[in-house]
Formats: structure tokens, sequence, C-alpha cells
């Protein structure tokens, strides 16, 4: 990969590193940016967070910098690591001291040393993350590149430093890292690399599932997630970590009749949506939506292949599969469980006859969601046959019409019924009842389904209907 001098004076040859290198050379400290920063300077790139190695105490150095820097800077020191964080303007910069790692087999913690940068570059997870700049002011800007990094990231290559066994089984994080970076960035694994991940793929079950699902949310992050749930699929990694989603998995015919491998359209799906959305759980969502189609599969003489209730059961499975891998089990999760219950709504109405009832439904359900769940049932338009697609694809856009015109006009996201349960006991001298929920879902069902306008004076004449009907009052 051809660079020159000036291609890193450019972005080193300004704050924060000016500053780091001055105060590297009062103390004495040899003193390198390592990593990801130096990483993407050649991928062209942008990234605020930096990572310091000193031949010293990185938390020495850390703490005279975040002085120079003044009340703009905040520390934060880690003794326990022998790390530390200054956080100044919109930089991160994690600083630490040279070191060497021996590993005990069934823990991914190190033992830790001093050591020098060729024994950090040597712990380092891939030799494209093992490039450094030098900031002394005599080699200031020095490309030191032991494992050919550079040539690996011409040639687009994830490949370890070192034995990839020992590198893999010392860490297995890396593995998940291996396929996050592939799919971050687009590049191939090393196939010798790419066979330790399926040699070591059982020593990922040692590594933590916050640590995991950190990983995971990044593969679903990047630009075409399928790259990084293909390659976690070939490498057996997922089947450990997801073995749900690996159920999606199979085409099967029976009787003349087949029905789509799941898996392989799930990811159609995560990677459609990717292009019209960055938010994290909606992506979820799209991972998630057919999950509880393999518990539901069934096959019918007259009608084929079913999997009747798969949004149910999967808006069910959510919430453990959450649960399971330590995700937040707060309005996030319920979020996902949302978009997986009522992904089929839309795809449903496109089918019939978009009626202002149904729509008026589907806008009173999905609340302040509903853009989100069109983007998702969008993406899940997945027929190889054009007219279909485009069938469905005009049907979406007139529900979309429709779902602006009646929210306009009878505003019926959020809303909540103009006569309330209390309200109702009141009236009638009720304790809260049977007859009291008859009531208040007979008014909210009449003015979704356009029977009565939202507006309180209808609600309270068709209460007083209802309640004579019922012998109230």
């Amino acid at each position: 990969m051809y660079y020159n001098e000036e291609d890193i004076a450019k972005h080193i040859n300004k704050e924060p590193f000016t500053t780091i290198s001055e105060i590297a050379d009062g103390l004495g400290f040899a003193c390198y940016v390592i990593g990801g920063y130096v990483r993407d300077i050649f991928l062209c790139r942008t990234s605020k967070d930096i990572d310091i190695v000193a031949v010293g105490s990185g938390i020495e150095l850390a703490e005279a910098v975040a002085r120079k820097f003044g009340k703009k800077a905040s520390l934060s020191v880690f003794r326990n690591f022998g790390t530390a964080q200054v956080k100044y303007r919109d930089w991160e910069i994690e600083f630490v001291g040279a070191r060497k790692e021996s590993y005990h087999h069934d823990s991914r913690k190190p033992v830790v040393e001093d050591g020098t940068l060729e024994d950090d570059q040597n712990r380092r997870d891939f030799t494209i993350n093992s490039l450094a700049l030098c900031l002394n002011r005599k080699s200031y800007g020095e490309l030191i590149d032991p494992f050919g990094g550079m040539e690996d990231l011409e040639n687009l290559r994830i490949v370890t430093p070192l034995d990839p066994d020992v590198t893999f089984s010392d860490d297995p994080l890396r593995m998940m890292r291996a396929v996050r970076f592939a799919s971050q960035l687009g590049f191939f694994i090393d196939p010798e690399t790419f066979e330790a991940i399926e040699r070591n793929k059982t020593r990922i079950e040692i590594i933590s599932e916050e640590r995991i699902v950190e990983e995971l949310n990044k593969i679903i992050l990047s630009p075409k997630p399928s790259i990084g749930f293909d390659l976690l699929d070939k490498c057996g990694l997922l089947d450990i970590i997801f073995p749900e989603l690996c159920a999606l998995k199979g085409a099967e015919t029976k009787e003349g009749i087949g029905h789509k491998d799941n898996f392989s359209h799930t990811l159609v799906v995560l990677d459609r949506l990717s292009r019209t959305s960055d938010n994290l759980w909606l992506r979820w969502s799209a991972l998630l939506h057919d999950i509880g189609k393999p518990v539901t599969k069934r096959f019918d003489n007259q009608l084929g292949w079913t999997f009747h209730n798969h949004n149910i059961v999967g808006e069910k499975m959510t919430a453990r599969i959450f649960r399971r891998l330590k995700l937040p089990m707060n309005e996030k999760m319920k979020y996902v469980q949302k978009m997986v219950h009522l992904h089929m709504r839309p795809i449903n109405l496109v089918d019939e006859e978009v009626t202002d009832s149904a729509v008026r439904r589907l806008l009173f359900d999905a609340a302040d969601d509903i853009d989100d769940l069109m983007k998702l049932c969008e993406a899940d338009i997945s027929s190889k046959n054009p007219e279909k697609v485009k069938r469905y694809t005009e049907n979406f856009k007139l529900v979309r019409e429709k779902l602006v015109t009646i929210e306009e006009k009878d505003r019926v996201r959020n809303f909540q019924p103009p006569v309330s349960g209390e309200e109702i006991m009141q009236t009638f001298g009720l304790a809260p009842s049977k007859p009291v929920g008859i009531l208040k879902e007979a008014i909210k069902n009449a003015i979704l389904d356009g029977e009565i306008p939202n507006d309180r004076e209808a609600a309270l004449q068709l209460m007083h209907q209802k309640a004579a009907e019922l012998g109230i009052g």
C-alpha cells in the first residue's frame, strides 16, 4: 500500500498528538500511537478513539497529559489493569504501558508483565491492528510494521501476527473480532486464520455473553451484516452463540412443495434494512423477525408449508434470547418484541383491500414505531416474482399514504379513548369489573373501526347505548 510521510503528518501533526509527544519526551518514554487509529489512517476512515503505548508507565503519561490539557480533559485511571483514559474534546485516548502477556487455558485474562514495543505488537490480535507510529520527536511519524500489516491492508486480509491457534486459544474473543472486522471493513479472513477459528470455536464458551454481544452488535451495525453472520455460520461459532438463528437454516420439500431457507432470507432482510436504517434495535428486529418459524413449521396437505403464529412465538423467544445474551431487558427489548409481533400486519394488508379500519388499527398498535415497522416490512419483500414484488411495493406505498391521511383525520396514534374506565365506573356506580372493560373496549373498537369519530360526545353517546344493552344504568 502506497503511503508517504505527508499522509501520516496530516493526521498526527496536531493535537492531541503533539502534546503527547512533548510530554513523553519530557518523561523519557518511548511513545507510540498504535492499533485501530493507525489502521484507519490508511483506510481513510475517521476515528476519535486513540490507543497510546508507552515504554514506561502509561498511567504516568496519561496523568501528565491530562494536567497539560487542563479543565477541558477528564482522566480515568484503572490501576488494576495498568491503563488510563483521557477524554479531551471529542477524543477518547487510552494509555497503556508496553507489555507482554501470557494466558492460562481456562481464562482470557492474561498474566501481564512490562515489555517492549515489540512485545506489545506481538500480543495484538491482527497484523492490521499491530501498526504503530512513533510520537517521539527524533522519529516522529515513523511507521513500525513488523508483521506486514500494510501489505495485509492492501490485500484486504485479516491474519494474526503470530500462530493463530495460540492467538485464538489465548483470547477466544479474537475469533469474533476477526469476523467483525471482515464484516465492517469488507476484508476476507486468511484461510489459515479461518481454519484456526474452526479448530478453536469451542473456546468461545469461556467468553462472557456481554463481550460476545458487543461484537454481535458491531456486526449487526456493519454496512453488510450478512457477511459477518455467514462467516459465523461457516466457522461454527454461530451454532454455539446463537443456536436459534442456526435453526432457521434449510429449505425442505414435501410432496413437491418447498419453502425458502429462512436463514438466507433473514440475512437478505437484514442487509436490505441496513440500507435504510442504522437503528441497532430495528436491525435486531430484522434478525429476529422470523425466529419463531422453526418452532411453528407444519405441512398441510391443502395449504402446504405453514408457520402459523410464528410472530407470536417469535415475540416470546425474543425475550429469552435477550435474557441469555445479556441484552437490555428494558424498552429496547420491548421495541424488538413489538416489531417481531407486528411484522406480518402490513404484509397482510397488502394481500387484501387496504381498508381505513385496518390501517387505523395498525397505526394504533404500532404508535410512534409505525415508520420503523414499515421499513422492516418493506425489507421483508422477498419474492422472486417481479410482478409480485411490484404489487407489494405499490400497496405498501398506498398503506403509507393512508397512514398519513388517517393520522391527520382521526388522530389515533397513541390515542386514549375519550372516556376512561374511571369515568365509566363513576357514571354507573360500578366497581372495577367485566362490564367496565366491555364498555371501554366497545368505545375503542368503534373509533378504530370508524363507526364513531374520535371525540368525547360521540364516545359518551355510545357508552350509554352499550350500557343500556347490558342492562346497566
